[in-house]
């Protein structure tokens, strides 16, 4: 038997032996709670339950043992392209701290969802936790949904949001050059 093959299984008997709350078994990501911002994007059918749609985002967050930090509607607008024949889509920014590996829960859920017509989740390294909480929209959202469920439709604004960062000329409006 050679050197290595002797040390890869000192190595592996050591891991085996250890316990669930010892530290030889976990890697250095399960330490680690990051920032993140997910644009979602639900089909234009779903615009009519918005309270469905923010528990829903809320239900996957939280099975990945998630917080979320803000939530907020962006929009209904029209989609570039298409999406299972929706032209029309709303989109929730939301920023969520989860432990590293947990966000691939979140992923997986956001894939997997019928409800959810696509995602963007990026690492939100750029924003401190007040811009974060600056955008939270959840009680303005939570009157809308109110609105909407009591089957009136709450007055359209004429104003979108720009995400945190996004200078003169960036936003989705932006013509090209």
């Amino acid at each position: 038997m050679s050197n290595e093959t002797a040390a890869a299984r000192a190595a592996a008997n050591r891991f085996a032996r250890a316990e669930p709350g010892d530290q030889k078994d976990r890697t250095m990501s399960d330490h680690n709670v990051y920032n993140y911002e997910a644009m979602i994007v639900f089909p234009q059918s779903q615009t009519s339950d918005l309270a469905g749609a923010v528990r829903h985002i809320e239900e996957i967050i939280s099975r990945a043992e998630g917080e979320i930090i803000a939530l907020s509607k962006w929009g209904e607008r029209n989609l570039a392209t298409p999406i299972e024949k929706n032209k029309r889509g709303l989109f929730l920014l939301t920023y969520f701290r989860v432990r590293g590996p947990r966000l691939a829960n979140i992923e997986r859920d956001c894939n997997l969802s019928e409800l959810i017509a696509r995602f963007l989740i990026i690492r939100a390294d750029h924003l401190t936790l007040e811009e974060m909480r600056a955008t939270d929209g959840r009680e303005t959202l939570a009157a809308e949904a109110r609105l909407r469920a009591e089957g009136r439709v709450p007055e359209a604004r004429e104003e979108t949001p720009e995400p945190i960062g996004a200078g003169a000329g960036q936003g989705p409006e932006a013509s090209e050059e």
